[in-house]
Formats: C-alpha cells, sequence, structure tokens
C-alpha cells in the first residue's frame, strides 16, 4: 500500500563533497586503498576533515566494511554505520539513509562509498558461478537451468519484449548508447573519452545476449567513489555550493526479484522504478517537466529507456524517440557505458557536478536533478536542487 502523506525528508540534508579515484581496467592496488582515496578526495572536495565524520555507509556487496575504511582513513568516533543490499539498486539508498541520519540528528557528517575492482577482480558480468545457498541463490535457479546465467541475459528477456510490444528493433537502444559515448568524449575522466560512436558503431558490435549487443552493455571498472552527506546549515560553509537533497526513496515492486522477475504482469516497464518515481515526485512536489538533467542507471541501456517512461518524461514505448530528440541533457558524464561502472556512485557525483555548475557537459542553468540506482532490482533514487 503506498503512502499518501507528503515526504519530511526534502531539504534536510545535502551533499557537500563529492571524491573519486581514477577509473581503470587494473588499479594496482586493494580495494580497501581505493575506498580510503576516495573517501579523502570526497572530505577534502568538502573542505572537511577525517575527524568531522561520524557516519559511514556502504553497499552490502562492498568488501571494506565501514569500521574499517574509518580507521584505514584516519576516522574516530562513530555514531552511526550501515549497509544497503541489492548491487547497483543501492546507490541512491547510502545516499538516503545518511539524509536519515543527518536529519534525525544521529550523526552530522555522513560518507557513502563505493569501491571495487570490478574488473582486474571479481566481474560481476560473469554472472552466476555456482548457485548459493540462499533464498537468493534458490530463486535462480527457476532460471540456471535454462541457460539465463549473466546478468544481460536475465535483462535480454525483458527487452526482447519490448521491442516485440512496441514495435521497435535493436536500434532503439543504440540512442542511450551513442548519447553516453558523446558526453563521455568530452570528459577527461571518462574511459571512453575522446570516443564518441554512432548508431552504425552500435548496429556493427557483436551480440552478447540478443537483443543486447555489446555496445549496449556497461563497462567492468576499476575505482572508488565517495561521497558527503551533511545539514543545508553546515554544508553552506563549506567550500562548494550544496547540492539539496529534495527527495529521496527506495522501491521494490510486486513479486520483485533480482533481475529475473520474469513472473510479473508484464517484462515492459521496471516497476520497482515506479515505485521511486512516484515518492520522489511527491517528496519533492517536483515532476518530469522541471527536472535540467537525468542521470539514469545504464547498466543495459534497454532499461535506461523504460525508466524515462516509468518517471513519465514519455509515454510507454516512447524511451528511444525522446532519448534522440535530446530532450533532457541524459548522463552527462558518459553514464556507466562511457565513463566508469562504479555501481551508480559516480551517477551522484555527475548530478552534484551540474547543480554546482562545474560538470565538463555542463547543462546551462542546471538547478534540478534526477538521479537513479540500479534497475531491475529493488532500486533507489534521488531528486537533487540547488539551495534557495
Amino acid at each position: 500500500m503506498s503512502r499518501s502523506a507528503p515526504d519530511t525528508l526534502g531539504g534536510r540534508a545535502a551533499i557537500a563533497g563529492i571524491g573519486a579515484t581514477e577509473f581503470s581496467k587494473d588499479s594496482g592496488r586493494s580495494e580497501l586503498k581505493l575506498a580510503v582515496e576516495a573517501v579523502h578526495a570526497a572530505l577534502d572536495d568538502a573542505g572537511l576533515a577525517p575527524g568531522d565524520v561520524d557516519g559511514m555507509v556502504t553497499f552490502t556487496m562492498d568488501t571494506s566494511p565501514e569500521i574499517t575504511v574509518a580507521q584505514a582513513a584516519g576516522i574516530g568516533e562513530l555514531t552511526f554505520f550501515s549497509r544497503v543490499h541489492y548491487g547497483g539498486g543501492a546507490a541512491c539508498a547510502t545516499v538516503q539513509q545518511a539524509a536519515l541520519a543527518v536529519a534525525s540528528g544521529v550523526a552530522e557528517v555522513v560518507v557513502c562509498y563505493r569501491a571495487f575492482n570490478e574488473r582486474s577482480g571479481r566481474r560481476f558480468g560473469s554472472g552466476v558461478q555456482h548457485r548459493e545457498a540462499s533464498a537468493e541463490g534458490a530463486a535462480l535457479g527457476w532460471n540456471l537451468p535454462s541457460g539465463l546465467l549473466t546478468p544481460a541475459s536475465w535483462v535480454a528477456m525483458a527487452a526482447q519484449r519490448y521491442l516485440h510490444t512496441y514495435g521497435l528493433t535493436p536500434e532503439a537502444f543504440g540512442h542511450v548508447a551513442v548519447t553516453d559515448r558523446r558526453y563521455a568524449a568530452a570528459n577527461p575522466a571518462a574511459y571512453f573519452h575522446g570516443k564518441p560512436i554512432t548508431l552504425a558503431d552500435h548496429a556493427a558490435s557483436r551480440w552478447i545476449v540478443e537483443p543486447l549487443r555489446l555496445l549496449d552493455c556497461c563497462q567492468e571498472t576499476d575505482g572508488g567513489q565517495a561521497v558527503v552527506v551533511t545539514t543545508p546549515e553546515r554544508a553552506r560553509d563549506l567550500r562548494a555550493a550544496p547540492a539539496v537533497i529534495a527527495a529521496a526513496a527506495q522501491g521494490a515492486g510486486r513479486r520483485q526479484e533480482q533481475m529475473t522477475s520474469f513472473y510479473r504482469d508484464g517484462l515492459t516497464g521496471l516497476p520497482e522504478m515506479g515505485v521511486v518515481a512516484r515518492q520522489l515526485w511527491r517528496g519533492s512536489g517536483l515532476g518530469p517537466a522541471d527536472m535540467d538533467v537525468g542521470i539514469l542507471y545504464d547498466h543495459f541501456t534497454p532499461f535506461v529507456l523504460m525508466q524515462l517512461e516509468e518517471f513519465g518524461f514519455c509515454a510507454p514505448g516512447e524511451g528511444a524517440d525522446f532519448t534522440a530528440a535530446g530532450a533532457l541533457p541524459l548522463n552527462t558524464h558518459g553514464g556507466q557505458l562511457g565513463e566508469a561502472y562504479l555501481h551508480g556512485m559516480n551517477g551522484i557525483a555527475e548530478a552534484v557536478r551540474q547543480i554546482r555548475g562545474t560538470s565538463v557537459n555542463q547543462v546551462e542553468g542546471a538547478s534540478r536533478a534526477l538521479v537513479t540506482a540500479g534497475t531491475g532490482v529493488p532500486t533507489s533514487g534521488l531528486v537533487l536542487t540547488a539551495d534557495g
């Protein structure tokens, strides 16, 4: 049952610092080292010291525990520490957790981080190598015998149905890939800096799992990203203009599974993101027409189109035309397809840069940004706005 009461979190916390390591395919150092570097960079960006931090949030998947990162980074006592589940779906929820802690007074300065060697170490794109002895592992048992072993294969099922339902071809997905790579080409931090692509390049890339081609799939990246959340009042006294958290939400749909929700009423949408969308619009008092930029989780191109539709930017089946028209600046850092795959945390950082006016692909006058986390899994989202 959905809530009807307004969100009271909005405006009570802000992102005051962002920091990252370089994005590479072989970092040459431990995931703990990457986490500490990202945390230090974010604190330096905010003009804060490690001793100012009293809260830490990360993903359940992260191999570097909050207290270990705190110790290695020179952070002292913690009054709040938390982890969020469901892979990339946790990205915006880490900021929501931090905002809840700050708004309630449990902590004053909370760092959210994610760091991994996803290319030189564990490669999530390789999928399930064995079935886990858990409820989640048992659920996968319905799909593994059919050869659905990887995230690409799970998303391909929904993508194929989407194309069939709306009478589209795989070129529809190419518009997302081309848009992301165009922005990445102008971003010196992006892995694909200086390397735009065309629709012809997309169509010529090899099949991964039909109807998904190589250029429909995000990268594998080594790196770390961190963001600092504090009160708007404190943020105003720090180095950069704050990005106010106007709304934050998590969402899971009915009959939700982890990227294998094949038994829902339909496969052409993302109900979990619909749950997030309703909360964000209600909580912020804003809507699609108010957004200056969209940073939409892009581990696979088809789910970007479905997100645009779930959030009401366009009607079902019209996401490709909407993207091709450039009606909304989309993934201006290059996204996970073009900049780096950091489980969506680098997308939050780009939204902050847009609000600050410091993006390499700056949208003129941008003051409102939508950010989403992983799709096909229980997920999360944010609406960030300029202060005042």
